[in-house]
């Protein structure tokens, strides 16, 4: 099957997706994301579907493992962000001490020291930090998985030397 056949046909289950995403998300613009990243997911991995195997059952299982890994993200996330109106004493210090200001000039830093990464680098770091797995970025990449993992380090590694300044700020 040919990649165009094979986008057609996973571009046709994008209602039946749609009806399966509202079950996980009950709200009409998270399953619209959700099935956008299915479809997506799909396709940049069309390679792995087997020919002869249930397509709809397999972009079933995508969105539901994208579903699953986005809500970890989420819960992660919002263990960290504090949800009262009053804020106690010890984080006073946290939220009125840091300005947009300085946050603005922090994420130049960062964006600067990531666009100094050579591109061997920069690519499994960027793809790792926005949320796929070791094996996916291998496949992706077309290299071991070891090779990106060590590239990974290697990235960090960078990173953390080119953001030394801010290693103190943490330790006040």
């Amino acid at each position: 099957m040919t990649k165009i056949e094979f986008n057609t046909l996973v571009m046709r289950q994008a209602s039946s997706l749609k009806m399966y995403a509202l079950h996980f998300t009950h709200d009409a613009e998270d399953a619209n994301d959700l099935v956008q990243d299915t479809l997506l997911k799909a396709i940049t991995y069309y390679n792995k579907f087997k020919d002869g195997t249930n397509l709809k059952g397999w972009l079933y299982t995508i969105m539901k493992n994208t579903f699953i890994n986005n809500y970890r993200r989420f819960v992660k996330v919002s263990s960290f962000i504090t949800k009262s109106d009053e804020i106690s004493s010890p984080n006073l210090l946290y939220s009125s001490a840091k300005n947009q200001g300085e946050s603005k000039f922090i994420m130049d830093d960062i964006l600067h020291a990531m666009e100094k990464l050579p591109e061997e680098y920069f690519i499994p770091f960027t793809r790792y930090y926005e949320g796929h797995k070791y094996h996916e970025i291998a496949d992706y990449l077309g290299i071991p998985i070891g090779t990106v993992k060590t590239r990974i380090h290697v990235a960090r590694k960078l990173l953390k030397k080119s953001l030394k300044p801010y290693d103190t700020l943490g330790n006040k």
